[in-house]
């Protein structure tokens, strides 16, 4: 397992936490808080974009 550094989590109204993270090699990470060992990776440009469209409102159903 990479050595991950997790951000706080980041809970929507009436929906999951998830958490960012990023490794030394500069991939991004994304999990369900408290299931951290189960992440999906990508690059930082592709998981912001995610988050940022989450945020937004964009993809509400995904959580």
């Amino acid at each position: 397992m990479p050595d991950i550094t997790w951000e706080s989590p980041f809970c929507a109204e009436g929906s999951s936490c998830f958490r960012l993270g990023t490794d030394a090699d500069g991939n991004g990470y994304i999990a369900v808080k408290g299931q951290e060992d189960r992440y999906l990776t990508d690059s930082l440009q592709a998981l912001r974009t995610l988050i940022t469209d989450i945020k937004a409102g964009k993809a509400d159903h995904l959580l």
